[in-house]
């Protein structure tokens, strides 16, 4: 956020986080934010200074041009991460057989609540930010995610008629059925190490 070289306080950064990059990238926590700023001050790739013009004091970070220059070479010469996907509505299904399939489809219901209200602030974003021709950039990620959770709810109504298959094949709790033990994932990874050619 301070890349486009304008003091902001800590608050302003959670805001802007909030209005874009929370839809592709995560929205720390105000403490989070403030440590990362002191250890970029720090590092000599930010100054501040205490504003008091208002009715409260609040301390104004700016990016350094050692501090620009850092972000740039990471933002054009760093190789993207591969994306790490930690997903809690998935990790309940993957321990389906500790429910039932009525519990899933309700909580995936509630999913898709959760990812139509993100698209639908996605898409606001996006059209906020192409008023802006310095935004392009932004814009274009924020476009990019209201397509991502348009495709996350087709996912997930998937998901759910995947559960109406899954409860007509799966043994009901209770007709002692054994659940896969430590042989059965060892012979899981032999397969698909063999079938990866690995």
């Amino acid at each position: 956020m301070l890349s486009y070289q304008r003091e902001l306080s800590g608050y302003d950064i959670r805001k802007w986080l909030h209005y874009g990059v929370r839809y592709y990238y995560g929205s720390p926590a105000f403490s989070q934010i403030y440590a990362d700023l002191k250890k970029l001050e720090k590092m000599g790739f930010l100054t501040s200074r205490v504003d008091d013009a208002g009715p409260r004091n609040r301390r104004l970070y700016k990016i350094t041009p050692t501090g620009l220059d850092a972000v740039t070479r990471w933002a054009r010469d760093t190789p993207a991460d591969p994306p790490t996907l930690k997903h809690p509505a998935i990790m309940r299904v993957t321990l389906g057989h500790l429910s039932d399939p009525v519990a899933l489809k309700q909580m995936l219901e509630e999913h898709i609540v959760y990812v139509d209200e993100m698209q639908r602030d996605a898409a606001k974003g996006a059209r906020w930010a192409a008023a802006d021709p310095s935004w392009t950039y932004a814009r274009i990620a924020l476009d990019w995610a209201e397509r991502y959770y348009a495709s996350e709810r087709e996912l997930t109504l998937k998901m759910i008629k995947d559960l109406d298959e899954a409860d007509a094949s799966f043994p009901k709790m209770g007709e002692g059925i054994p659940l896969p033990g430590p042989e059965y994932w060892e012979e899981f990874e032999k397969r698909v190490a063999a079938e990866s050619g690995k």
